[in-house]
């Protein structure tokens, strides 16, 4: 999905609140179960998960934030991690990616979760596939990730969904990054980091202000994009969906700057990607089209498949 990047159209990706959208609903309701009574949601704390001995594999801990009182498990708050990471999950890649497809604690901890108020989801609808569940942390659930420095250095999180469309993007971005990522720690990378274009704008924008109206200069634009690892493309700088970073096998940082094109791509923003150095990623139906773009305009570039 093409974003701007023209500076004007930068915007503050920390903390959206959206409580007054429309077009999305909101409700305790994870996966199609039924809100809980109080029995259930004291079962839930000791769920029977693991057939050999019958007990949960994690308990739960205290955790004191602010006044406030959580119990949590640690799959729980690596839950809340990939969550924030992202801004915005889909219950069905959360179930195969984070809790590997047959796990079935993923229903207690998203439960938990959203009963203790850090993790809120929206059924949000789509143009071309129907309606999904999305997952996405609250402001208190921000807080706590923060205050624990559960991230690691440097780790940008989010909370809150962005507008529909852009909610979907966000959550595609998940199953996009679980493809590249495979790619990388099979060539031995490790320590994985993930940087969103909201964060790269952020930086690049306030590099670009700084310089006041020589900004509008091929030679500052080219410095300023240098500095952050990008190219100028026919006087822009564009912006990959998401950044990856990394240390490599001999212990050095490295990146790849991936984008995930759709078939309403135009083919100007197709070659501006292609020519930024990206890797394209698109889901299969679309790929075919968006190859034919590239013939179209003579430009050499791997598309590979979600």
């Amino acid at each position: 999905m093409a974003r701007g990047h023209e500076p004007e159209e930068f915007l503050d990706p920390r903390e959206p609140h959206n409580a007054g959208q429309r077009d999305a609903q909101t409700g305790p309701r994870i996966g199609d179960s039924r809100q809980q009574e109080p029995d259930q949601q004291r079962q839930a704390e000791t769920i029977d998960l693991n057939p050999i001995t019958g007990r949960s594999p994690e308990l739960r801990k205290i955790y004191e934030v602010r006044g406030r009182t959580y119990r949590l498990r640690p799959s729980e708050i690596r839950t809340m991690l990939e969550i924030g990471k992202f801004r915005t999950l889909a219950l069905e890649d959360l179930r195969e990616f984070i809790y590997t497809g047959q796990n079935p604690s993923w229903r207690p901890d998203v439960e938990n979760l959203v009963r203790q108020g850090l993790v809120q989801t929206k059924t949000i609808p789509h143009e071309e596939w129907g309606s999904r569940q999305l997952l996405a942390l609250t402001r208190p659930g921000l807080r706590f990730l923060t205050e624990q420095q559960a991230a690691g250095k440097d780790q940008a999180l989010y909370s809150g969904f962005a507008k529909p469309r852009e909610a979907h993007h966000d959550a595609d971005l998940y199953r996009l990054y679980q493809k590249a990522a495979d790619k990388i720690e099979r060539a031995g990378g490790k320590h994985l980091r993930v940087v969103l274009d909201y964060e790269l704008k952020k930086r690049v924008y306030r590099d670009l202000v700084k310089l006041g109206p020589a900004r509008t200069s091929p030679e500052s634009r080219r410095t300023v994009a240098e500095r952050h690892g990008l190219s100028v493309v026919r006087g822009k700088i564009p912006l990959p969906d998401v950044r990856i970073e990394y240390e490599t096998p001999e212990g050095a940082r490295a990146r790849v700057d991936v984008e995930l094109a759709t078939g309403h791509y135009r083919a100007r923003t197709l070659a501006e990607k292609v020519r930024a150095g990206f890797s394209i990623y698109a889901r299969a139906g679309d790929v075919p089209n968006l190859r034919r773009v590239l013939e179209q305009h003579e430009l050499t570039a791997e598309i590979l498949s979600l």
